[in-house]
């Protein structure tokens, strides 16, 4: 038995960093978003206007080929960021912002229904949910200069729109975690507290590899 965990957020909120420690603490496959992979985010964060519908493309077709692989895992897999929120909220706020105009937003629409239509639902969403000005103060340690130029209007609208489709999505089940009092990295307690609600969401204790490592 293995399971399908996506971890969901805002830019800066730590998915990545969530990722990594729920899939090294646990013996999960870890499935990172490609942010420097992107050829076209740079550009984007100069002109999104320009850049959108190219990048919101780049990052749909990776997703593909991630669930493409996800189809084969023998293990349970955690990944960072869904194919949803690209569409939900990213691409969805360009749109409605006019920086992407409606053939291509028409054109994103077609590919990402197509998508969603061949693909398996995770089996649970884990939403970090953190303030702007928490996110702008994860985004300067992290100290990515593309990032460092987003602004915070931006991240404020990204917000709104993440809360739009938390509250509306019904395809997999979402746990919402606000992370503004919270570090994954250095709270050890709050780590083992949110993998204990996720044993109690999914019966991960039954997962082989699970059992094997605690001995039961």
């Amino acid at each position: 038995m293995s399971y399908f965990i996506a971890i969901a957020g805002n830019i800066g909120v730590g998915k990545s960093t969530l990722t990594e420690r729920l899939g090294t603490k646990l013996g999960w496959e870890i499935y990172l978003e490609p942010t420097t992979q992107n050829p076209y985010l740079a550009d984007f964060y100069k002109d999104m206007q320009r850049w959108g519908f190219h990048s919101q493309v780049f990052f749909l077709t990776h997703r593909l080929q991630q669930h493409i692989d996800l189809l084969h895992a023998q293990n349970t897999v955690v990944q960072d960021r869904s194919v949803y929120e690209n569409a939900e909220v990213f691409a969805r706020n360009l749109y409605e912002k006019d920086l992407l105009s409606e053939r291509d937003w028409q054109t994103y629409q077609q590919i990402y229904q197509n998508l969603i239509d061949l693909v398996p639902p995770p089996n649970l969403i884990v939403y970090l949910r953190a303030t702007v000005p928490t996110l702008r103060r994860r985004i300067e340690l992290r100290g990515r200069e593309y990032e460092r130029r987003v602004p915070t209007s931006y991240l404020a609208e990204l917000n709104q729109l993440y809360d739009r489709w938390t509250r509306t999505f019904t395809i997999a089940p979402i746990m919402t975690v606000n992370t503004d009092a919270v570090n994954f990295v250095e709270d050890e307690t709050a780590l083992d507290t949110l993998v204990h609600e996720i044993e109690n969401t999914l019966p991960v204790r039954q997962l082989p590899l699970y059992k094997k490592r605690n001995g039961v």
